[in-house]
């Protein structure tokens, strides 16, 4: 089943995700080479600074999608304000489909 990650940054803490984004980045690879990590990337605000990110993983139910969420390094270090996780169904442009 795939998650949706939706992940908003505390106000200010432009300097942890810098920090932090190596070790994020590589922990999104290896979510990759597993075959669980469907995309990511950054939303930015109007500056183009990058504020929260959208995740989308595959896992076996919303426990398993929450440990890799509560994983990453970017939680871990107390970037996020809010993280909302959901079911999701990617229905248009899935590669899967065929």
């Amino acid at each position: 089943m795939l998650f949706a990650f939706i992940c908003n940054d505390k106000p200010g803490h432009l300097a942890v995700r810098t920090a932090t984004r190596p070790d994020h980045l590589a922990y999104l690879k290896d979510l990759n080479s597993k075959g669980a990590l469907k995309f990511a990337g950054p939303f930015v605000d109007a500056d183009g600074k990058p504020n929260g990110t959208l995740s989308v993983v595959e896992a076996q139910d919303l426990k398993a999608a929450e440990a890799i969420a509560a994983s990453d390094p970017y939680a871990k270090a107390g970037l996020f304000a809010q993280v909302e996780i959901r079911p999701w169904n990617w229905v248009v442009n899935n590669p899967a489909a065929g």
